[in-house]
């Protein structure tokens, strides 16, 4: 894994990595993490890929892992939604421009997924050439509106760089309700207990974002829903939902499969969708990752290869 960094379009810098394969690559698969993470923790499912002759980039979000700089708030993207868009599409363009030979695909995680829904209907010419939209979710519009109103409310009476448990509870409190005898805040995130007390105990996940990002969230989730930004997407470009229907975020899936109705009603050609029965929010860390790691590289192959 090397590591290097690009010019945010926010503030500073963003960190960024590479795993790559032994031999020529075969294709391109930029990884797009979730919020209170890190792309470094995709490790095991970038060198799985990299043994499938894939090249495999990703970036650390503004206020998230190596991107982090000292005095600035975790989890907070300066010059909102849009610039941390900008800041992953950047990455694409660089790596893309050096191998244009090569089919290049996009994996958005949770936070991610939105992220990488936006750039999909903001840049449909940009060469992707599949998207896998992994642990994503639909909420409803009333909702959301809802959950603005309030977000712009303690934004500015309490400040956007800063943390407002409150309304982070009233976002993510909920997420442990159906599991039984839940041992810690997170649970809802996966199910192997030696990766969630990994996350436990690492001081860059988990962490309590800024009401600014819970408000650009938001924002970036309505744009998302919005007909006329569905409709701007490449009508042509494959896309691959999975989720676990034991994650809270998809509404246990059925938040998924109305995602993947969106698209589909949006003229979209190609929408596959996938279900795990027993995984949680992070499919790719949980019991049935081997079987996750196979399907999304069989398909990404029956799509580009």
């Amino acid at each position: 894994m090397t590591e290097f960094y690009l010019p945010s379009h926010g503030k500073g810098r963003i960190h960024c990595v590479q795993w790559t394969p032994p031999g020529q690559p075969r294709a391109v698969v930029q990884l797009v993490h979730g919020i209170a993470e890190y792309v470094a923790r995709y490790d095991s499912f970038a060198r799985f890929l990299n043994r499938q002759g894939f090249l495999v980039v990703g970036e650390d979000h503004m206020g998230h892992g190596g991107s982090l700089a000292p005095g600035d708030p975790p989890g907070y993207f300066h010059g909102g939604w849009n610039a941390a868009v900008d800041d992953t599409y950047a990455l694409l363009q660089k790596t893309h421009g050096e191998c244009p030979q090569l089919p290049y695909v996009i994996l958005g995680h949770s936070m991610g997924s939105f992220l990488t829904r936006t750039l999909l209907y903001r840049h449909p010419d940009s060469g992707i050439r599949a998207a896998v939209i992994c642990g994503t979710a639909w909420q409803p519009d009333a909702a959301l509106k809802t959950g603005l109103a309030m977000c712009r409310h303690v934004c500015q009476k309490h400040g956007e760089t800063q943390v407002y448990e409150p309304l982070r509870n009233l976002i993510f409190g909920s997420y442990n309700r159906r599991i039984p005898e839940a041992k810690t805040p997170f649970d809802w995130v996966c199910g192997d207990a030696q990766i969630l007390n990994a996350y436990l105990a690492d001081p860059l996940c988990g962490f309590s974002e800024t009401a600014g990002l819970d408000r650009d969230m938001l924002t970036g989730i309505r744009m998302n829903q919005k007909r006329e930004n569905l409709a701007r997407m490449d009508k042509k470009l494959p896309v691959l939902f999975v989720a676990g229907t034991q994650d809270p975020v998809g509404n246990y899936g059925r938040g998924v499969r109305k995602s993947a109705e969106a698209f589909r009603k949006a003229g979209m050609e190609d929408v596959e969708l996938i279900l795990y029965d027993k995984s949680r929010h992070e499919i790719l860390n949980d019991a049935e990752k081997e079987q996750v790691f196979q399907d999304i590289f069989q398909w990404i192959s029956s799509k580009i290869l």
